[in-house]
């Protein structure tokens, strides 16, 4: 890349491998079903999430929004966290595109909703009251520093749903990073949902996309859904050449990305002035602030940062900055940030 770019995984670069895929892939017009490399995109999704089909998206947002719209209409209710991304980044597209009324919960420093309080809040069948369809979950989940929630918790929520006919939709953007994180295949993770999304233009690398994997009569649905959002594409296998070679390619090498991840946190937690919980620290993000008695702003950090040595990183919140690794990030350029700042905030 031309820059160390820390402010997000989003910004990675498709690999060699995959600008070589691209170009060589063989297409057709997806709205039909004629692209073949969609199609085998699709299928090699839906078998590593153990799900029965997949549908290919433009992005993440996309593929929540249409995930849950195949589950639900206007009027019906979703049990949803409250600093979930479909909350708090989607621009509120759940509700204002498709009508469905979240009933948020608040989640703990993981992430996780309460079981019991969801057990206890599922709406009786009453012709005043909106009907719960769904319960949405996600894994890693991102304001909570990427943290990769354990099965059981999963297993828990799919007890609930069972118990009251209701489906259970993952966004799944990280699914992988939680997976790696934990030790175990994704669809360890999955095999407690009805549908999941996940991106490839994240830690994976690809340059657009996500998939969304289900049953075949839930995919057929979603795909007359997607349609209605303008999300047919034509001889879109010029992009899902890139997918194939990130599922075949990037899902364990994210591993490195988690090492780097920790390097930094550890780092981080040695420089004077810089607040830390490397107990969070389990994938590939890493959240920390600056100390009461620094009289930099983050945004003065970040801007000197950027000028004295091309490196970009985000803010978060007032005094704290958000930094992810990713393919293109190397453990020498984890050494430099640690460097740069370190003598910046000494200075």
């Amino acid at each position: 890349m031309d820059r160390i770019d820390f402010r997000s995984d989003t910004v990675s670069w498709p690999t060699p491998a995959m600008r070589e895929a691209m170009a060589l892939a063989k297409v057709g017009d997806d709205v039909y079903g004629e692209d073949p490399t969609v199609n085998a995109l699709e299928e090699l999704a839906a078998g590593r999430v153990g799900k029965e089909a997949g549908l290919f998206v433009a992005s993440g947002t996309m593929g929540n929004l249409v995930g849950i719209l195949a589950h639900a209409t206007r009027g019906d209710e979703m049990i949803v966290g409250h600093d979930s991304h479909v909350m708090m980044w989607e621009t509120g597209s759940v509700a204002s595109l498709g009508g469905v009324v979240p009933k948020v919960l608040v989640t703990d420093e993981f992430g996780r909703m309460p079981i019991e309080l969801i057990q206890s809040i599922v709406r009786m069948e009453d012709v005043h009251l909106p009907c719960h369809r769904l319960i949405h979950v996600e894994n890693s989940y991102g304001n909570k520093g990427g943290y990769p929630i354990p099965t059981d918790y999963f297993a828990a929520i799919k007890d609930v749903a069972s118990k009251n006919n209701l489906a259970v939709h993952m966004d799944g953007a990280r699914l992988f990073n939680a997976a790696v994180a934990l030790g175990i295949e994704a669809g360890q993770i999955t095999q407690y949902v009805d549908s999941v999304t996940f991106c490839l233009s994240k830690g994976l690398s690809a340059p657009v996309g996500s998939l969304l994997c289900g049953s075949k009569d839930y995919i057929h649905k979603a795909r007359r859904v997607r349609k209605s959002l303008g999300g047919g594409m034509r001889q879109a296998g010029i992009l899902a050449a890139a997918g194939v070679v990130a599922l075949d390619k990037m899902v364990d090498r994210l591993a490195e990305d988690h090492e780097r991840a920790r390097r930094l946190a550890v780092g981080l937690s040695n420089i004077a002035g810089i607040q830390i919980n490397l107990d969070m620290v389990k994938s590939n993000i890493v959240f920390f602030k600056l100390a009461d008695d620094v009289t930099l702003s983050p945004q003065e950090v970040t801007r000197q940062m950027r000028e004295e040595a091309n490196i970009w990183l985000g803010t978060r919140g007032s005094r704290g900055f958000r930094a992810v690794t990713h393919y293109w990030i190397k453990t020498a350029d984890v050494d430099v940030f640690l460097d740069v700042l370190e003598d910046l905030l000494q200075r």
